[in-house]
């Protein structure tokens, strides 16, 4: 048989190349047709159809990609835009997956839909097209911004500080190792966070290991930690509550052991009381009998943590009081006394709105002012975890009432709790106010109508109830010298000569109330805590009316100078755009008609009705005509615009900018609004504040080090979790009291940066400085706060201890190792809102270059910017 391969090169058929596509002129016109199209759409802003027409010219002509990239670009966030405000919330999506389809490694695109993602709240989805724009283009600064500011939700800082606990991870260890051996061989792991308990049960000898965790992103996380630690074969993870699973459909049998920390500061505000229940009765083998002795541990279920003791204590604290209570009767010369009250979302009362949080969470031992324990410690409640009968009963038991002895004359501000979790019979975890550890304490706000004042020797009555499967707890009534004072109805002034209740005298107080309660009820306001320390911030007012004082003098001289020009009853625009809750505009309306001419025609942005109504009544009580307060969001027709002209013809006096947010960052596209705000002023008009000045200092903190990464080199537990986690890093942390930080000061104060919001011209986005080292260390991180230039002379600062703004620290990647008499080279880049800075030490400074600074780079001006 001829071999097939001796053939001749001439006998081959020649291997044919790819066809030349044909011309098709139908296609080529309608391409053209389209690019046109669409262009000529862009010009008459006719984002949607533009949006079809590049589609159809992209999906025929992929050729044109990068062409037409930019005009796409474009069109489909002006699109996106429109279709957001209208609410057509799908469409929007189906837009983004059409564009990203065409672009699937554009890196604006990518991140651009992260942004509407995450505004809509589906955050773990948003973190991932954060982290794909950033692994297309690592130094896309602002997919880096976005997923900094989303780690922060995904995976909160008490992760890291939860992992750097040695002392926690040490003692849950011992305690599942305790319960393998003694027979629990099949292990579920509920909330399973990074994977951790799980690894130490199969590390310990369990021989079938199941997890659950809700969270997306902390799932893929937990998959990637246990695959890594050589365990993807013996430990299964559920993306699902537990509350959903079922056998056999999500795992083959029950289980002989529960494993979980789904316990917040406030123990049962994770929800941990109804999982439980679910896992008793659907997910674990039935608790051990205690009539039969010889009952197996692998044929019985039990929990870890198998129960916990709550403890509390009341506690005087002005730091609390002035984010939950109205502290003061007048602001920059607004009477405020017209106002029942004020509180705080944050209530265990019976007349609480549904959407109240029952307590907050405050680390005592760093509250600015410190605190004042008036009573000890007193044992609020113990639960059993296995016991599934007293877990059902605890939401439907009655209200416990519990008499506590004062031990210190005070003011009850709040109840403070926390509690002592229970692993097993020999490891326990204490959450104290005196404990380092990852949790919190529970803060109950006392929020009174008058100030809970109480001396030694009174109790405090309490009422405890786990209504909803929360801990509630309420300071419901004094007793002193045998007679009970309620709280929710004494006056302050009568408190020593209220009386023991008089069944007869409560019911004819209760028929007058019904009377009067429809005109009481209207005069009660719920704000953000943030509102209420804002509102408290008399100094922030006092020096806000002053500035607004000399503007208005200043704009009166001009008019009077431009007499035959200008009418004298021509108002004064002015407009507050702060985020919130605001009294600025009021108080400004009020300034207006005592000066006796020349009007201040103010509005306010307040979008909330009960913080119009608000605005309403103290306009009232302060004597401003309701003509002279406006809610400006009711002249506007698109919300997205706030920032335009009062009327065609006219412009703004004054506008104020919200530019600090209050956990200590620069707000989002400030600079862009004061860009915009400087075109809608009048000749002498004035931002408020028109400069911002950035300060920070060098300092040691392992606090922040903790909170910030896992440290160390050493495995967790002996296993690989750190490279993982410490993925979620972000450089700033925020909502810091920099006055109880735990930290070494490393250098005097300094000025970092400055934003000027009335001299587009003097602004930079990088700037170079030099600090000197005050004390050897090792600096770790640069705080950092503002001074606030209301104008040229008027400042208030966020560093002080009536300020409603946190402060906010740069965590630096490599700590610095410095000695007294060092000097520390910063640069401080500013992009959009988000701030970096960079450290290194210099190792020789002449005595020229210490006092040199380098020269800023200059921002970048948008168009309009000559505003």
């Amino acid at each position: 048989m001829p071999n097939e391969m001796a053939r001749s090169k001439k006998a081959r058929r020649p291997r044919r190349g790819p066809r030349e596509p044909r011309e098709d002129p139908a296609r080529n016109e309608l391409i053209s047709r389209s690019l046109e199209s669409a262009q000529q759409c862009l010009l008459q802003q006719d984002y949607g159809t533009a949006f079809v027409h590049y589609l159809l010219v992209l999906n025929l002509a992929p050729v044109l990609k990068d062409f037409a990239r930019e005009s796409f670009r474009f069109t489909l966030f002006k699109w996106a835009d429109e279709l957001d405000s209208l609410g057509r919330i799908q469409d929007l999506f189906d837009c983004y997956e059409q564009a990203v389809e065409l672009f699937p490694t554009d890196e604006v695109i990518v991140n651009s839909m992260g942004e509407h993602l995450f505004r809509m709240g589906f955050r773990d989805e948003a973190a991932a097209h954060f982290h794909k724009a950033l692994k297309l283009r690592p130094d896309f600064p602002e997919a880096k911004e976005n997923f900094y500011r989303v780690a922060n939700w995904l995976v909160e800082r008490w992760h890291f500080l939860m992992l750097n606990d040695h002392g926690r991870n040490r003692k849950y260890q011992l305690a599942i190792q305790r319960a393998v051996q003694e027979g629990c061989s099949t292990v579920l792991d509920i909330g399973t966070g990074t994977g951790i308990l799980g690894m130490c049960a199969k590390k310990a000898g369990a021989r079938e290991v199941y997890a659950c965790e809700l969270s997306k992103t902390m799932y893929e996380l937990a998959c990637e930690v246990v695959s890594a630690n050589g365990m993807a074969d013996s430990i299964r993870i559920l993306h699902m509550k537990s509350l959903e699973m079922e056998i056999p459909k999500d795992i083959p049998t029950r289980v002989s052991l529960v494993v979980t920390e789904t316990v917040d500061a406030g123990l049962l505000g994770e929800g941990i009381i109804e999982s439980l229940i679910h896992a008793w009765k659907h997910l674990l083998l039935p608790p051990p009998v205690i009539c039969i002795c010889n009952s197996a541990p692998s044929q019985t279920g039990r929990v870890i943590p198998g129960g916990a003791t709550v403890f509390g204590m009341a506690v005087e604290c002005q730091e609390i009081r002035r984010h939950h209570r109205l502290c003061v009767s007048a602001v920059g010369g607004l009477d405020l006394e017209a106002v029942r009250e004020i509180r705080s979302p944050v209530s265990c009362s019976v007349d609480a709105d549904e959407s109240a949080e029952p307590y907050t969470t405050e680390r005592l031992s760093r509250l600015p002012g410190g605190f004042t324990a008036l009573t000890g410690p007193c044992r609020m409640l113990d639960i059993d975890f296995n016991n599934v009968q007293e877990l059902e009963s605890l939401c439907s038991r009655k209200v416990m009432r519990l008499r506590v002895p004062v031990t210190q004359e005070g003011v009850v501000d709040a109840l403070a709790v926390w509690f002592q979790l229970h692993l097993d019979q020999e490891n326990s975890i204490s959450t104290g106010p005196q404990e380092n550890t990852c949790w919190e304490q529970a803060i109950y706000p006392v929020q009174s109508l008058a100030h809970c004042s109480v001396k030694r020797n009174d109790e405090l009555l309490l009422e405890v109830s786990c209504r909803d499967a929360y801990l509630r707890l309420c300071c419901v009534a004094i007793v002193r010298d045998g007679q009970m004072f309620h709280l929710d109805s004494m006056e302050e002034e009568d408190y020593s000569t209220v009386a023991l209740p008089n069944p007869e005298v409560d019911l004819c107080s209760a028929l007058a109330s019904l009377q009067t309660r429809h005109d009481t009820v209207s005069n009660m306001f719920t704000l953000e805590c943030s509102e209420i320390a804002l509102l408290n911030n008399v100094n922030y007012h006092n020096s806000f009316r002053m500035a607004v004082e000399k503007l208005l003098t200043s704009l009166r001289s001009s008019r009077e100078m431009q007499a035959s020009e200008v009418s004298s009853s021509e108002p004064f625009y002015m407009l507050d755009v702060s985020e919130g809750f605001s009294v600025l505009s009021l108080l400004t309306a009020r300034l207006g008609q005592d000066s006796g001419s020349s009007l201040v025609q103010a509005y306010s942005s307040v979008e909330k009705d009960q913080h119009q109504a608000l605005l309403r009544l103290l306009a009232q009580s302060n004597g401003v005509e309701e003509s002279a307060l406006q809610f400006w969001l009711s002249h506007v027709e698109d919300d997205s615009a706030v920032l335009q002209r009062p009327a065609s013809e006219k412009l703004w006096s004054a506008i104020v900018l919200d530019c600090i947010e209050t956990c200590g960052l620069i707000r989002q596209r400030l600079m862009e609004k004061a860009t915009l705000a400087r075109c809608l002023l009048e000749d002498g008009g004035r931002i408020f504040p028109e400069r911002i000045v950035i300060h920070g200092l060098l300092v040691e903190s392992d606090t922040l080090l903790q909170e910030s990464a896992v440290q160390g080199t050493d495995p967790t537990l002996g296993f690989n979790i750190a490279p993982f986690i410490n993925q979620f890093t972000v450089p700033v942390h925020v909502f810091l009291d920099l006055s109880t930080l735990e930290c070494t000061h490393l250098s005097d104060p300094v000025e970092l940066f400055t934003l000027d919001l009335m001299n587009s011209s003097a602004n930079y986005i990088s700037r170079g400085i030099r600090v000197r080292v005050s004390a050897p260390g090792k600096v770790t991180a640069v705080p950092f706060w503002y001074q606030i230039y209301l104008d040229a002379d008027l400042t208030v600062t966020t560093f002080s201890q009536d300020s409603h703004w946190k402060q906010a620290a740069v965590v630096l990647q490599c700590p610095l190792v410095v000695n007294t008499g060092d000097w520390v080279q910063l640069t401080i880049q500013l992009h959009k809102s988000s701030i970096s800075i960079t450290a290194v030490r210099e190792e020789a400074v002449t005595a020229d270059d210490a006092t040199a600074e380098e020269e800023p780079v200059p921002m970048d001006h948008p168009q309009g910017g000559l505003c």
